[in-house]
């Protein structure tokens, strides 16, 4: 018996049920991350003819540029910058910092705006002719309270922006159906894996 009047064995349990806890807890953690990364990719699956995840383009300066993900939908390519960001999200294009205000914090982000431009630009160079456009994808979690800014997108929207690709009859948005897969093939030949971990919104 210990000087609390403990005995060793019922502070040696207390302990193992502790450790259990905690690895019921993580691996909880870890079941909801999985699930809601598995979640993601059916529904960029079904809004794109084809996809690339957590890459690194060139940057035509010799070095690379991450992006979280990058589709082929029937208007073009379609760059994903992911974001999960729980609370108020105040921001705004002009704004070059956003603040974040939720339980009992508060913290700035860089504005996303321009190296979401950056990533554009970047396969814009790779593939020439296709068009090209960015969002910034923010999950549910978080809420814009003063309008959402331009080029963002809630996860909840995500579909609406960009509508399930139809794969009966979907084509790129080019009459020149080969020219477009031919661009495509081309911009993932020059893609490499991303160390960035998976945003799992």
């Amino acid at each position: 018996m210990t000087s609390l009047g403990i005995e060793p064995q019922w502070i040696g349990l207390g302990t193992v049920v502790l450790l259990l806890a905690a690895l019921g807890f993580w691996g909880f953690r870890a079941y909801q991350r999985r699930a809601r990364r598995k979640s993601l990719l059916r529904r960029l699956d079904r809004i794109a003819s084809a996809a690339a995840h957590q890459v690194l383009v060139p940057d035509g300066m010799g070095g690379f540029i991450h992006i979280d993900h990058i589709l082929l939908t029937p208007r073009g390519i379609v760059i994903l910058d992911t974001r999960r960001v729980p609370g108020l999200i105040f921001g705004g294009d002009q704004m070059s910092d956003w603040t974040v205000m939720g339980r009992g914090h508060r913290y700035t982000f860089d504005n996303p705006q321009p190296a979401l431009y950056d990533r554009i630009a970047a396969v814009k160079a790779l593939v020439g002719d296709i068009p090209v456009e960015g969002r910034l994808l923010f999950s549910n979690v978080g809420k814009f309270t003063k309008g959402i800014p331009k080029w963002v997108v809630m996860l909840d929207g995500m579909e609406v922006e960009f509508p399930a690709v139809d794969r009966a009859t979907a084509a790129p948005p080019d009459p020149e159906q080969s020219q477009y897969a031919e661009l495509w093939s081309r911009l993932v030949a020059q893609l490499r894996p991303s160390p960035h971990l998976f945003t799992n919104l």
